[in-house]
């Protein structure tokens, strides 16, 4: 393991089912798996990652293609990304664990718990859509996001982007705190992980299994319900969408919108998500 620049945070490297991610650890105690979403790392919880480790036993990886980690051609869909998480969480033996996923983390967190509850004890979904499910329509009245018909066409947006991808991810920056903007260091990592034709395509991967993870969704809804205490936390764009989309299938759902906040939670209000993030946390810690 290699220490990061971030105090107690470790860096290794676990092999999934063939796929080597890039995983930061940190702290001890019932596990917490945190899933990034685009344009992100596992940096996305710097400011989090320190508060939750006084408690629990964090595991941040890169998702496959993302970052540090493995660039395979294909398993981009959520279903596979779920198994890379179920995977991770039995290769370090730290299930049943609570999930936090937002944007492109959230259908394969949901997944997870979908369809291997014994591994999740808790389920956080942040700032995403889950497939078609119905609920979403007032955030679709437009239209979807631009960026997802983009991203979605193969080979695209990383033929256009090449050369320009700083000022791309600034872009995204900018617009998921409200303008306020991340921190040098932050913003300097994401670049790097995202320069390059080969970074930026396997990072579109996601998008261009849209259609897959919406069929995978409906699938797992019309199979069971969701058993496991979920709670969904909306910001600026998306608001109770997802809320509205989960509530049909949740047995024990809580949702909240995080005022003056942008999509990128986790660094444009840090302490306003623990303040809420942490209390549901807690609430069975005893059975870590």
């Amino acid at each position: 393991m290699t220490v990061t620049s971030l105090p107690g945070v470790r860096l290794r490297r676990v092999t999934v089912d063939g796929t080597g991610l890039n995983v930061a650890t940190a702290g001890s105690g019932p596990a917490v798996l945190l899933l990034h979403g685009f344009p992100h790392t596992w940096r996305l919880w710097t400011e989090v990652i320190g508060p939750l480790a006084r408690r629990y036993r964090v595991i941040a990886p890169d998702l496959r293609g993302f970052g540090d980690s493995d660039r395979p051609a294909d398993g981009y869909d959520p279903g596979t990304l779920a198994a890379d998480a179920a995977g991770l969480l039995e290769a370090l033996d730290a299930g049943p664990a609570a999930v936090v996923g937002i944007d492109l983390g959230t259908p394969p967190a949901f997944l997870l718990a979908m369809r291997r509850p014994g591994l999740v004890r808790r389920l956080v979904l942040m700032e995403s859509l889950l497939g078609d499910l119905p609920g979403a329509e007032e955030f679709l009245a437009a239209g979807p996001p631009w960026w997802f018909g983009f991203h979605a066409a193969p080979g695209l947006a990383e033929s256009v982007l090449a050369g320009h991808e700083e000022e791309y991810i600034d872009w995204f920056l900018q617009r998921g705190t409200l303008g306020r903007g991340v921190r040098p260091d932050v913003r300097a990592e994401f670049v790097r992980a995202y320069t390059g034709t080969g970074a930026l395509r396997t990072a579109f991967g996601p998008y261009r299994a849209l259609a897959v993870g919406a069929r995978q969704i409906r699938e797992a809804v019309s199979r069971t319900r969701l058993t496991v205490p979920a709670l969904t936390l909306g910001a600026h764009p998306v608001g109770r969408s997802l809320e509205r989309q989960l509530r049909p299938y949740a047995d024990r759902l809580t949702g909240q919108v995080i005022p003056d906040c942008g999509h990128i939670i986790p660094l444009d209000r840090p302490e306003a998500l623990l303040a809420v993030l942490e209390p549901f946390l807690a609430a069975d810690d005893d059975r870590g």
